[in-house]
């Protein structure tokens, strides 16, 4: 089976935050994401997922502990498990990427209060 944005599981977080699951499994959970300028999301880690951020287009700031990387479109980045980040569009454009998280544990998400 073919699968697109128009026949997958969709659902919206944050500021007008778009999000499509094209595969979710005990292995591993595949999505696309949109996210519109100037949003971000809250700050957080995983207790044993990894995950694998790929920019399709636009330009993503993560913050990685307290590092802050920017990734430009056809780039990708691992997040390990345990590791605290969050990405975020500061642009005026709108970015879309892929997260892949190994394993497919949607309850592995610890959000840190500011």
């Amino acid at each position: 089976m073919i699968i697109n944005t128009k026949n997958t599981k969709y659902y919206q977080w944050g500021n007008n935050c778009q999000a499509w699951t094209f595969i979710q499994s005990e292995n591993v959970i595949v999505k696309e994401e949109l996210m519109p300028p100037h949003t971000e999301e809250q700050l957080h880690f995983h207790n044993e997922t990894e995950q694998f951020f790929y920019i399709l287009d636009g330009k993503a700031s993560f913050l990685l502990e307290s590092e802050k990387i920017s990734l430009l479109k056809n780039e990708g980045i691992k997040i390990s498990a345990k590791q605290i980040h969050k990405i975020g569009n500061e642009t005026s454009e709108d970015l879309r990427f892929l997260v892949m998280s190994f394993p497919g544990n949607s309850n592995d998400r610890v959000n840190i209060q500011h």
